[in-house]
């Protein structure tokens, strides 16, 4: 997957929206499993993405996202959407891009 939207305010992966992390995980409710609190908070997050210039907000990773959630979009195990947002939710992070699957 070229490109994971990440709007949490305090994920260690999560660089100007961008996920760093070269396997994600997404399980049951869409909640992200590899979500790794910042050292530092929110503010931390905030000063690392001042910290990573403009020339960074472009730039695309290659990841493989393993799904355990009811969607259409999970392929035996592995994400097949081009591209997933994931924002935070009450108490976790969740994936916005879940497709409620019919029949499973």
């Amino acid at each position: 997957m070229k490109e994971i939207i990440c709007e949490t305010s305090n994920c260690e992966h999560n660089l100007k929206c961008r996920c760093l992390a070269g396997i994600i995980s997404v399980g049951d409710g869409a909640k992200c499993l590899s979500r790794i609190k910042r050292e530092g908070g929110a503010l931390a997050q905030s000063f690392a993405d001042v910290e990573a210039g403009e020339e960074f907000h472009g730039a695309e990773t290659d990841s493989i996202v393993q799904c355990s959630a009811e969607c259409a979009l999970n392929s035996e195990g592995v994400c097949s959407a081009d591209k997933i947002t994931v924002k935070d939710a009450l108490f976790s992070a969740k994936c916005r891009s879940r497709v409620p699957s019919s029949g499973k």
